[in-house]
């Protein structure tokens, strides 16, 4: 068994490790909720004892008795808990010695690696990321996607030698590709083969065959806040365009939901920085982003507070599950792009980020009905992003170039591959 660690490498140790301590994480968040439903349900049968006078101090000190009873298990098992996780930990150290120091190999960009375990693992990974990703970030937990940049097959640091050796002909111009909630980059590989003949098939590699793109793709925690990819995503577009082999002229971004908010949240923070990159943005493509919010966001933040309202004990604990969603989750409630929104009180509408003067803006939205017109395609839009909110954020300069299409029939995730919305694509880049 050691030797088959050993083999796995100390990448896949370390995920291992992570999903260990998710694990045990879990454990402890168990036992609060049982003790969350204990309680909602002692309150309630201790308001109705409070009534009849003579039930009233017996009642109370049972009720203490129990309370003290209840927290000594549950405690007991979050002591056996961590204990476990300690002598697993010390076992992990021990194989961590013995395996090799090698990375675990990208996730083939094709649309026909769906039955592969790495596809498995990947998807995997980009759920438990957008569902408890800030989470896992905080415990600097083994599951954590670190924000990285992948070109071609790997995920490149950003320095003049590693570029210049993993690209032949590094082209002026670069296209950034930024994927959305609960995904890798991978997700922009969807449906390849049916729309384009070709499982390898998808937008980065149409951009370089057609319009002499260098494709790059971005992979990061989704379940961090919008603002904290922006940023971050802000101070590594400036080291890739100082590292990049040669000069960048023209840099087109395409963000698909969530990632356009990244987007956004990116140039803001890359201006406020005095940085160069913001400079080389020729256009930006938002692709079914919830500039003014997402429907079920919304439905999650509202019937978390209903939920929490009555004291029972199935709506308490369902309410607090709610409330532990991922800061990255609850950003899109408003559509959210910078810090100012979750630091102080919460806003109505997501504060105004300007968008970047010089370059063109494309808003992408799309309706589950063949007709975007149509009453119910108006109602739900992609099933996750209404028309408005896809169009742009409330407040919007007109002095650029602002593009705003709708796609019919189109839902949510085929926006990212849909040979229509390339279409698009290939017409504004191909106009300059």
């Amino acid at each position: 068994m050691l030797s088959g660690v050993g083999k796995l490498g100390k990448e896949g140790l370390r995920r291992w490790r992570g999903l260990k301590s998710l694990v045990h994480d879990a454990v402890d968040a168990t036992t609060d909720l049982v003790e969350l439903g204990h309680e909602s349900t002692a309150r309630n049968v201790t308001a109705v004892t409070d009534q009849v006078p003579p039930l009233r101090r017996p009642a109370r000190v049972i009720d203490e008795v129990r309370r003290l009873g209840t927290r000594g298990v549950l405690g007991t098992v979050k002591l056996v808990n961590r204990t476990v996780e300690a002598v697993t930990d010390v076992a992990l150290d021990a194989v961590e010695g013995t395996a090799e120091d090698r990375v675990i190999e990208a996730l083939p960009m094709r649309s026909d690696t769906t039955s592969s375990g790495a596809w498995v693992a990947d998807a995997a990974l980009g759920l438990v990321n957008a569902a408890v990703g800030d989470h896992l970030g905080a415990r600097r937990n083994g599951l954590d996607l670190d924000m990285a940049f992948r070109i071609g097959d790997r995920y490149v640091a950003l320095d003049r030698e590693t570029l210049a050796a993993q690209l032949d002909a590094p082209s002026p111009k670069v296209a950034l590709f930024v994927h959305g909630l609960g995904t890798t980059e991978w997700s922009w590989c969807l449906e390849a083969e049916a729309y384009h003949g070709d499982p390898s098939t998808c937008f980065g590699v149409l951009m370089a065959r057609d319009l002499g793109y260098t494709p790059v793709f971005l992979r990061y925690n989704t379940g961090r806040r919008v603002s904290q990819n922006g940023r971050r995503l802000a101070e590594l577009l400036e080291q890739l365009v100082d590292a990049y082999p040669v000069p960048i002229d023209d840099l087109t971004i395409l963000g698909h939901s969530m990632g356009g908010l990244v987007t956004r949240s990116a140039c803001h923070y890359g201006v406020e920085a005095g940085f160069a990159w913001p400079a080389r943005v020729r256009r930006v493509f938002y692709l079914g982003s919830p500039h003014q919010g997402a429907p079920l966001a919304k439905l999650g933040h509202a019937l978390t507070d209903v939920l929490d309202a009555v004291d029972l004990p199935g709506t308490k604990v369902v309410a607090r599950i709610l409330a532990n969603r991922s800061d990255g989750i609850k950003d899109l409630r408003l559509g959210s792009v910078i810090d100012e929104d979750w630091l102080g009180p919460p806003p109505e509408v997501a504060s105004d980020a300007p968008l970047l003067p010089h370059a063109s803006h494309y808003f992408v939205s799309a309706t589950i009905t063949e007709n975007p017109d149509h009453a119910v395609g108006q109602l739900i839009g992609d099933l996750l992003v209404r028309i408005p909110s896809a169009s742009g954020p409330l407040k919007r300069e007109s002095h650029f170039v602002i593009d705003t299409r709708r796609y019919g029939g189109v839902m949510h995730h085929q926006l990212q591959n849909h040979p229509a919305v390339y279409a698009q694509i290939r017409e504004a880049c191909a106009e300059d």
